[in-house]
């Protein structure tokens, strides 16, 4: 379905992780494959390396960007210190995480490799989730399908 959200993701007003995942997260395991682009799902893998080799940015909740991603947080600090969040060290440093409240995949490439399964054939709920959030959150909507409805 290729959806991705612009660039303010990555500018936080508060670095807090949402309290519980959206109903499209990445992370979770019962999110259709296919909903989100595959730039999107490519963010994820890098978060699975040591702490000093992770990306800085922290990965924005896609419902709530002022947020990090509940998924993100509860998957990637699961694993020791050696793995521990990097952008939370620096950003969030007392930010406690929450306890996941759904089935969530074991690891950044774990959500990827399902995510990206059937980008170039999604299934119904696929789109029937993609509709749902482009309907709910303006942001979402490509630039270019924006102006086309103008």
């Amino acid at each position: 379905m290729l959806m991705s959200l612009p660039n303010e993701r990555t500018a936080m007003k508060d670095h807090k992780v949402r309290s519980e995942s959206c109903s499209a997260c990445p992370y979770r395991r019962d999110v259709p494959s296919g909903v989100w682009g595959a730039h999107e799902y490519d963010k994820l893998p890098p978060y699975d390396a040591p702490t000093a080799r992770q990306p800085l940015n922290g990965f924005a909740c896609h419902a709530t960007p002022s947020h990090y991603c509940h998924g993100w947080a509860v998957v990637h600090s699961n694993r020791g210190s050696e793995h521990e969040l990097l952008a939370l060290r620096v950003f969030a440093a007392r930010t406690a995480i929450p306890e996941p409240g759904v089935p969530l995949f074991a690891s950044g490439a774990e959500a990827a490799e399902h995510g990206k399964r059937d980008i170039d054939n999604p299934s119904p709920e696929a789109v029937a989730v993609v509709e749902r959030l482009m309907s709910k959150y303006d942001r979402l909507v490509p630039v270019d399908l924006r102006k086309r409805e103008c």
